[in-house]
């Protein structure tokens, strides 16, 4: 986990001009347009072929990276970029993927004009491939409220396709308020309450710009590895509500953009950053969460002896996995498995990913493959939920238990006859703010102040 920035210099003065208690009511940025026209850059696909539409009112136009109008694009058309080793390869299409009736500017040609020229009617359907040298390349909507439409999805703002590595990379450029509309309805489901969008609106809001990095090619990634966005498909009333209503409101912990991490459920209790992370951050402290209803509060997960063979495919399988260090809630830090060839040492984290696990804080049964009733070890799914004792640093409801258990399976023996079942709680790896505990806190009344005071503590909310 790296060191959250300091605010640029440039909005010091009007974040100190704006501070708002995060207890109290917050006030609105000047008007209804961001006054920094703040943008952020989006990595969409990365591809050796991507294909961009355009849609709305007059379409989109290409631009080379000197600037120069290379194309433009109806709306309903396509455009087909390749790369092909130290050239671009551009295909006009029309919907359906027959070649444009336009004529693009020659882009082989030493004078290109300056203008696109329309196709005669007898040459509707003809318009060739044309190749240039390798470079950036700008697709801008023509009208304002125009978008561009990426594997199947609309996106507000500009598209850079940019080469990189042996393929290409589509990186969405926009206002950061729009940015915002695309994500908070891609992270939350739009009918939720209000001040849980209000609330999930902001920590995105921090999260993005605390990282931006302007020397690199672009800031976030449109996936949960950053946070998901799905372009104009995840707008609606509730969440242009959620963001007008929020507009520029970040939080900061001193003079610093905090690290708004978030996730979906933790399974009763919040984690400590430093407990899965390098650095433990003064305000992602483990607090007890309120995602008893979440359908990802509890679950289990059954494996065949042949997927276990193929998580571990280094060892031949497991026939047991044993904790070696777990966080103060439960989560695993570090496992052994055990296989028929042999011992692995994974962090959590690499065995959430082999596993495909929806979070760390899991116990493991095995148990016979041929077995339809399972050997019990660990939580049971119908367990009350964790209590909320914010004092309380033990794992719930037994877990610390469960993961000290011996294994039915002694080490070493065929992982082939057994079969693994995973018990756990939450989704994510649960530090910062619990979506589905923002969704529950809402329901009770609670403000999206008091939501973000709950799950980042100490923390202050203010307007740029």
């Amino acid at each position: 986990m790296t060191r959250s920035p300091s605010l640029p210099l440039f909005l010091l003065a009007a974040v100190a001009a704006s501070a708002v208690p995060l207890a109290g009511g917050a006030r609105m940025g000047a008007g209804a347009v961001d006054p920094l026209g703040r943008s952020i850059r989006v990595l969409l696909l990365e591809a050796p072929l991507i294909t961009v539409g355009a849609a709305g009112k007059q379409g989109l136009q290409l631009r080379d990276q000197t600037g120069r109008l290379l194309l433009k694009l109806d709306p309903g058309s396509q455009l087909q970029v390749r790369r092909l080793g130290s050239s671009l390869s551009l295909q006009p299409l029309i919907k359906g993927g027959e070649p444009l009736g336009v004529v693009p500017i020659p882009l082989s040609s030493s004078n290109p004009p300056t203008a696109v020229a329309e196709a005669p009617p007898e040459d509707q359907g003809s318009a060739e491939s044309h190749s240039l040298p390798l470079q950036e390349l700008r697709l801008e909507p023509i009208h304002p409220q125009d978008v561009l439409v990426l594997k199947q999805r609309r996106y507000r703002g500009s598209l850079l396709l940019r080469p990189e590595g042996k393929g290409l990379q589509a990186i969405n450029r926009l206002p950061l308020e729009s940015y915002l509309m695309g994500v908070v309805g891609s992270e939350m489901p739009s009918s939720w309450p209000l001040s849980a969008l209000r609330a999930q609106a902001v920590a995105s809001r921090t999260y993005a710009l605390q990282q931006v990095r302007p020397k690199a090619s672009f800031d976030l990634k449109a996936t949960v590895s950053s946070q998901v966005y799905k372009g104009v498909e995840a707008e609606s009333s509730a969440v242009r509500q959620a963001v007008v209503s929020t507009r520029g409101q970040v939080l900061l912990h001193g003079q610093q953009l905090i690290n708004a991490v978030f996730h979906s459920s933790s399974g009763g209790r919040t984690e400590n950053s430093g407990e899965l992370w390098s650095r433990q951050l003064p305000y992602l402290v483990s607090v007890p969460d309120f995602d008893a209803s979440s359908p990802v509060s509890r679950w289990q997960k059954a494996f065949a002896p042949e997927e276990l063979r193929q998580a571990f495919g280094e060892i031949g399988g497991a026939s047991a996995i044993e904790p070696l260090q777990t966080s103060k809630t439960g989560r695993i830090r570090q496992a052994r498995v055990i296989g028929p060839g042999g011992e692995l040492v994974l962090s959590g984290a690499e065995l959430r990913e082999r596993l495909g696990l929806r979070s760390t804080m899991v116990s493991f049964v095995f148990e016979p493959a041929e077995r339809v009733e399972p050997v019990t070890l660990g939580i049971s799914p119908a367990a009350p939920a964790p209590a909320s004792d914010p004092t309380t640093t033990a794992p719930p409801d037994g877990m610390e238990a469960a993961l000290a258990a011996p294994s039915p399976l002694t080490p070493g023996q065929p992982a082939s006859s057994y079969r693994l079942t995973v018990q756990g709680r939450g989704y994510g790896h649960g530090v910062g703010l619990s979506q589905w505990g923002a969704y529950a806190l809402a329901l009770r009344g609670k403000s999206y102040e008091e939501i973000l005071r709950h799950y980042y503590r100490g923390a202050v909310l203010r307007t740029y």
